[in-house]
């Protein structure tokens, strides 16, 4: 049997059909983003929060140089994580769930929410996607979002940024929000229910409650 070497948390939702959210962690934050969507909506929803990730090999869709002044490079395998997620962790957070949600939902934060927006042209599988302070400064990610199609088009798409994120001496994290703002308009023009946010503070402020907020969207 293959098994995957990823945590993985399950907050059921009360019936066995209700929406599934999966949400990419980089600290094991699920329970606190658990917590913090349902102090904000009564919808009932399931959350299976996964982490001990790659983060930056598995969370981006190409290899690409570091942009910070220390980091490692960017690995790129995004597409061999979605296989992953697709072929073994999927198919086991459903068979503990009992049941078929009545949709699967993405969520991530940062590079999570990255990955997020490029899962939809990888799959059909989410039919509902929440990218809060995504880091869609990617290089050539732009690019490759507007010539390229989704698998399915989303019900719901979210984006968030911090007021202050283009803030910075970084030159490719200064164009998180040309870039987001571009492609929240990009999507719009092309009839996709999305809506983008900002709130208050740089990319790390509050970033709990930023991802509960779009989670509760999504879940909309």
């Amino acid at each position: 049997m293959v098994t995957t070497q990823k945590n993985i948390t399950i907050y059921k939702g009360k019936s066995s059909t209700a929406p599934l959210v999966i949400l990419n962690t980089v600290q094991n934050e699920g329970k606190q983003i658990y917590d913090a969507v349902c102090s904000l909506t009564d919808f009932d929803f399931s959350l299976a929060a996964i982490g001990n990730l790659d983060w930056n090999r598995e969370m981006t869709p190409w290899p690409a140089p570091t942009v910070m002044r220390k980091g490692d490079d960017f690995g790129g395998e995004a597409d061999t994580y979605l296989q992953e997620l697709r072929e073994i962790i999927l198919p086991d957070i459903l068979a503990k769930l009992m049941g078929q949600p009545e949709y699967i939902a993405l969520a991530g934060y940062s590079l999570g929410g990255l990955f997020a927006v490029y899962a939809l042209y990888r799959t059909n599988l989410f039919s509902r996607v929440a990218s809060a302070s995504g880091s869609l400064w990617y290089p050539n990610f732009l690019d490759f979002a507007k010539e390229h199609e989704f698998c399915r088009k989303p019900e719901r798409l979210y984006f968030s940024l911090g007021n202050k994120e283009k803030k910075t001496k970084n030159s490719a994290m200064k164009t998180v929000e040309e870039h987001t703002k571009e492609l929240y308009r990009w999507y719009k023009e092309k009839d996709i229910y999305t809506v983008y946010e900002e709130n208050p503070g740089n990319h790390f402020q509050d970033a709990v409650n930023r991802m509960a907020k779009g989670i509760v969207w999504i879940l909309q």
